[in-house]
This record gives structure tokens, C-alpha cells and sequence, in this order.
């Protein structure tokens, strides 16, 4: 049987070894894209069904908006076409013609969305707008990775239109904290809560909120971000409502949006030598069952199989893996590779002694089950598996995360073994530099204030932050 690369000395191979075995996405024509193939989409869309559902029952809408954006609306706000412009990919010519006016194909859709928001919006009565679409951006990447960094990403972005500046704030704060839910709640992946410092805000945000993850690398990724956009674009798109006086004003502004980067995130936070280990929440298929098939028994064993199948598949994501070209090892080692969280496997001698065997991918355990428990056996073992996989996790970042007070006492540490380094900073764009001279950034402003000065000039600290070297 094929191996992995090694896990733990060649992480950036085993990655995407894994991708390419587990059968998670294809390398496109185009350079950058990446086709997301069934099994990857398949966890994408159990992610977006969780995510899709906090995004409604949060009082928004989903809606569509074009592909294709006007040059001239990305040039209304400066700081947003400067943040841009590098990964821009911008249509000349169509109908065997040049355009009057170029075309950008969307990087994100703040641009057009306010356009239509400022035709919307007349009144006090109109607000809040709040829209979420889901789609795939470009933003031309010099060098991409599979989930992490493509050409072209799938996502969902949110939009709001605010009243007042506390209600936009409030908004900000409520989709991170469905983000936090998401990811550490479906994804079992433990994240840390802060704002970015103002070089690495969204362009065009006063503030940009974000939500932290640290891979068994050591590198940190950016999970989810949540903006303050004020009314900076209000004004460039002459948004203007009558307020409760009866005087013009301008709306407040946010958007939102997590990718489909947060599939790269579940394999480097849970895979092992194995392959992916999937949470059961969102993973594809929950169970795999497996006939232990014998000439004399087969048609007896196939046939309790598909009774197993009739009634697991009622709650749980299952499929059934009979191909008889194959050893029951060689499987074994598919649906382990793939992540599945639980695999029965079931012969002869199980129906008559009216069991099944259970072998759980997290835990490494076998179990014989009664059929007359299964269904609880297995629900609590699902339950169980989601909950140990968020405390491994969170174990394991915990082993990766110091408290330092000087620079100069981590900045090897940090270059060759990566981890979460919390630690002083005095808000100068100096001492961000030197920490970004050591291959790494800060990653969020913390609410915490544990550190008294700066890790780079020793002058105050306003409050802590985390460094790590980042995706």
C-alpha cells in the first residue's frame, strides 16, 4: 500500500499527499485553481448547511450578485483598490470586443453590494440590510496551495447597512462569535478571538476581527474575519438615508465572510500518518460498513448488511463498501485515509451472535456492539469522538502556545519550531516590522493585558498579542 509522507518532518508533503489521496480536489488547468472533487465539496456543503442556518437565524438573507464589477467601483475607496490592486484579474475585451470600461472579475463584492445598497436605502425604515452570499472570489495569488491559498475560493461573504454605529458594532461581534461557534463547535478546532493590528486590517475597515487557528506545524491561519467597514464605502457610493430627524445620513457598514480554507484547516489540525481524520459533525460519512465476506456466506452476510445500511442510514451518513476486488485491509485502509470517523465490520459469525464490530478512526479501538444497542452505541461514540477531537486539539495548542517578554529571547524559537507567542507590543509600525523581520506577524490584538511593555522597544503595552508565523 501507498504511505504517507512523514507527518511530523515533511508536514507541506503530507498535506498534500493527502488532499490528492483522500480524494479532496484535483489540480485545475488554469494555474492557481484547484477542482474541489465530490468528497471535498461534500464537506464543504455540510460546513455551509451549519454555517448557512446561524447566517438565517441571525436575520439575514442570502442573495447573488455579479461576477463581474465595474473598474471604476473599486476606485471609489482608496485604501480598498491600494489592498487589491496586486490580485486583481480585469476583463479587456468580450464579444470579440474591448470594453468601454474594463471589468474586474469580484476579489470580494463590498463594491457592488453597496451600489445596490445606496439604490435601496431611502429611509430610517429600510435598515438594517442584512445579506450574506455564497459564491467563489478571485484574487490572483503568487503562490497557492490547495484550500488555502487559490486564484479562485469559495466562500461566503456578508454585507450589513446599520443605523447607528453601536448596531454595526454589535453585528461585527455576532458574526465572529457564529464563526467561533462553527469552527470550534462542527470543526473541532480551538480558536482565539482578537482584532488585527491596523497594517493587517481588510482594506477599507476601521476594524477588522479575526479568529485564529494553530496547525500541528506550528503555523497559525486566519479561520474567519469579521469587519467593521464604518462609513467609509457609505460615502464613496453616496449611501444617504433619512434619519429619525429627518436629516441625511450615512448607514454603518460591515462584512464578513469564512472559506473554504477551513477544509485546509480540519486536515492540518486533525490528520495524522494515517490520512484525515474527519469531526463527525460535518464529515461526509459517519460510517463505513464493511462486509467480512466468505463464498458460503455471502449472500446471508450482504443481505444483513443492506438491513444495517436501511436502518444507520435513517440518522447517520453511511455508506457500504462491498467491492469484492479488494481485501478487507486494503479497505480498511481507504475509509481510514478518507477520515471516516466510525467503520463496522460484520461476517458470519457476528449475525449469529447478534453483533457487530466497531473500530473508532480517532480512538484506534475495536468494540462489539448487540445490534439491539447499536444505534445508541454508536450515537454516543459519535458524540464522544467529536469531543475528544476538539481537546486533542486544543491540548496540543496549548503545548504551542508561550507567554515571552522579550523579542530577542523567542525570535529563534519562533523561526524554527513556530507555536502562538503572546506577548507586548506598543502599537508602533517599528516594532511590527522587526517582529515581521523574523518570517512572522501578529496574528490578533488580545483583550488580555498580562504584558507591560513591548517585546521589540520595551516601551509600554496598551495589551498583549500573538505572533506566530501564519499560511
Amino acid at each position: 500500500m501507498n504511505t504517507l509522507p512523514n507527518i511530523h518532518t515533511q508536514f507541506s508533503e503530507w498535506y498534500l499527499e493527502v488532499i490528492s489521496k483522500a480524494e479532496l480536489s484535483d489540480n485545475a488547468p488554469v494555474k492557481g485553481c484547484i477542482v474541489i472533487r465530490p468528497y471535498g465539496y461534500a464537506l464543504w456543503e455540510n460546513i455551509q448547511k451549519v454555517l448557512d442556518k446561524k447566517i438565517k437565524d441571525t436575520g439575514h438573507s442570502n442573495a447573488a450578485f455579479p461576477l463581474l464589477i465595474p473598474q471604476s467601483f473599486l476606485q471609489k475607496e482608496a485604501q480598498h483598490v491600494a489592498g487589491f490592486s496586486p490580485e486583481l484579474a480585469v476583463v479587456t475585451h468580450a464579444g470579440g470586443k474591448e470594453l468601454e470600461e474594463p471589468l474586474v472579475v469580484r476579489p470580494t463584492s463590498e463594491t457592488i453590494i453597496h451600489y445596490m445598497f445606496a439604490k435601496w436605502l431611502r429611509s430610517w425604515r429600510d435598515l438594517p440590510i442584512k445579506i450574506n452570499q455564497w459564491c467563489s472570489v478571485v484574487r490572483w495569488e503568487m503562490r497557492t496551495r490547495p484550500f488555502l491559498r487559490t486564484t479562485e475560493f469559495w466562500w461566503q461573504e456578508g454585507h450589513t447597512a446599520h443605523e447607528t454605529a453601536e448596531e454595526a458594532r454589535e453585528e461585527v461581534a455576532t458574526m465572529l462569535n457564529a464563526y467561533v461557534d462553527l469552527v470550534e463547535n462542527y470543526l473541532a478546532i480551538p480558536v482565539v478571538a482578537g482584532t488585527k493590528s491596523d497594517t493587517e486590517r481588510f482594506a477599507g475597515a476601521d476594524l477588522t476581527c479575526t479568529i485564529e487557528g494553530l496547525m500541528q506545524d506550528g503555523k497559525a491561519l486566519q479561520m474567519g474575519t469579521s469587519h467593521m467597514i464604518s462609513q467609509s464605502f457609505a460615502k464613496a457610493f453616496d449611501m444617504k438615508f433619512q434619519d429619525r430627524q429627518g436629516n441625511q445620513a450615512y448607514p454603518y457598514l460591515t462584512s464578513w465572510g469564512v472559506t473554504t480554507r477551513l477544509i485546509g484547516a480540519i486536515i492540518m489540525v486533525h490528520g495524522d500518518q494515517k490520512g484525515l481524520v474527519l469531526p463527525p459533525a460535518i464529515a461526509p460519512l459517519q460510517i463505513v460498513i464493511i462486509p467480512i465476506i466468505k463464498a458460503a456466506t455471502k449472500e446471508l452476510v450482504l443481505q444483513k448488511v443492506q438491513q444495517l445500511y436501511q436502518e444507520l442510514s435513517q440518522e447517520f451518513r453511511v455508506i457500504i463498501d462491498a467491492d469484492e476486488s479488494e481485501t478487507p485491509g486494503a479497505k480498511f485502509y481507504r475509509w481510514e485515509l478518507k477520515g471516516v470517523p466510525l467503520r463496522i465490520e460484520i461476517g458470519a459469525r457476528d449475525i449469529e451472535q447478534q453483533q457487530v464490530v466497531i473500530s473508532s478512526r480517532v480512538h484506534g479501538t475495536k468494540s462489539m456492539c448487540k445490534n439491539n444497542v447499536l444505534q445508541e452505541f454508536i450515537r454516543e461514540q459519535l458524540s464522544t469522538i467529536q469531543k475528544d477531537m476538539l481537546e486533542k486539539a486544543r491540548e496540543r495548542r496549548a503545548s504551542m502556545w508561550h507567554i515571552r517578554e522579550k523579542l530577542e529571547d523567542f525570535k529563534d524559537l519562533l523561526e524554527q519550531h513556530g507555536g502562538f507567542y503572546q506577548t507586548g507590543w506598543c502599537r508602533s509600525i517599528e516594532c511590527e516590522d522587526a517582529i515581521k523581520s523574523h518570517k512572522a506577524t501578529i496574528r490578533c490584538v488580545l483583550t488580555v493585558h498580562t504584558q507591560k511593555h513591548c517585546c521589540n522597544c520595551n516601551q509600554e503595552s496598551p495589551g498583549d498579542i500573538l505572533i506566530a508565523k501564519a499560511y
